[in-house]
């Protein structure tokens, strides 16, 4: 059994991991700043009394070098999440995830630990993968902002359409936010930095991560809370494009058990790997679910068939590499777990800033 410090540990899959590692019997230390828009007034990890807990932030030299001692390894989960907020924020995500991780990666050279595990993010793929009529596979760019404003949100090759496929770690990265170039810089500076210093380094792509305990009251964060907190108001999902964009919804719970596997599984080592449930669902189609388990069918997705800068149309999972790294197969799947996730909702009460986000992307420019 070890001790093992979580970085964002008492955000939304952090509070998840430290149950999971306390559950096999290990001890947890969580470092985190308890930014509001994230956790709201209280984020509740700071009350376990089976954690060790300090409030700093990942900048904190100091208050790192602190929570580094006599760790058997780190999971490096503090970030700021959001892609549209990144697009206008960016110093913001660009300091707090890029140079937090420098922080902790510098600090984790002069007391190194086995070994170092990073959340990364599918952002960074951009499109996902997809292939031709013919069968052959094809990694496109951005979608032109020309096709996006006339309403042709499907990627083409050479004037032909593509069928989207599961998308793989060999798929080169292609950044189309600013989100998405801070996970990857997070992801490097990790696996690059452990290889040179002779520590284990591990990076998982998470997928669109969901469950109980998300801040429903946070606009940028996953799409089923962003839906829930709507629904929970009274007010229709928003649906950008058309909703049919595909997308790979994986649980917490199946998360934080990547998470502990990959501190586990000495395969795993100098690695990145997709953590997704290895099946997709339509935005739309995810959006009418909730609210029909919500009991609440009257409230039909609003379809806006406009385009956030920095969206893409379909990316989701080939897990294959979970499976053989990490033993990883995923429990849960999206239509079963939406009874505990609405049953966790009737408790809850969300402030709906989701128009107020569209609103801010629109003045910006960010929404074509």
């Amino acid at each position: 059994m070890g001790l093992f410090l979580i970085a964002g540990g008492a955000g939304f899959i952090g509070r998840h991991l430290c149950r999971e590692l306390l559950q096999h019997g290990h001890k947890v230390r969580v470092l985190d700043s308890l930014v509001e828009q994230v956790h709201g007034p209280t984020s509740g990890v700071e009350a376990w009394p089976e954690v060790d807990f300090i409030e700093a932030d990942l900048r904190d030299t100091a208050a790192v070098r602190e929570a580094l001692t006599q760790v058997d390894g780190v999971f490096n989960l503090a970030a700021e999440v959001g892609v549209g907020q990144s697009m206008y924020e960016v110093e913001r995500y660009v300091a707090a995830n890029d140079l937090g991780t420098a922080v902790l990666m510098q600090e984790v050279i002069a007391q190194p630990v086995k070994r170092v595990v990073v959340a990364s993010s599918m952002s960074l793929y951009g499109e996902g993968l997809y292939r031709t009529e013919a069968g052959e596979r094809v990694e496109v760019g951005a979608r032109p902002s020309t096709a996006l404003r006339e309403g042709r949100w499907e990627p083409e090759w050479e004037g032909a359409p593509l069928l989207p496929i599961p998308t793989d770690e060999s798929k080169r990265p292609d950044l189309s936010s600013v989100y998405a170039l801070s996970k990857y810089v997070q992801e490097r500076l990790t696996l690059m930095l452990c290889a040179a210093y002779g520590i284990e380094g591990v990076a998982l792509r998470l997928f669109n991560v969901f469950g109980p305990g998300q801040q429903l009251s946070n606009p940028y964060t996953g799409v089923l809370a962003i839906f829930s907190s709507r629904l929970l108001n009274g007010a229709a999902p928003l649906v950008f494009e058309d909703g049919q964009q595909r997308r790979d919804f994986v649980h917490v719970s199946d998360v934080a058990r990547a998470f502990r596997l990959a501190m586990e599984a000495p395969s795993a080592a100098g690695q990145a790997i997709n953590v997704g449930s290895g099946r997709n669902h339509s935005v739309a189609e995810v959006a009418a679910l909730l609210a029909t388990e919500m009991e609440r069918p009257d409230l039909v997705p609003e379809i806006l068939n406009k385009a956030r800068s920095g969206d893409v149309r379909h990316c989701f999972a080939d897990i294959s590499r979970a499976r053989d790294l990490l033993g990883f197969e995923p429990t849960r799947t999206l239509e079963d777990s939406l009874p505990e996730l609405v049953d966790w909702l009737s408790g809850q009460h969300a402030l709906d800033r989701v128009g107020e986000a569209r609103r801010e992307l629109e003045q910006r420019g960010l929404v074509v």
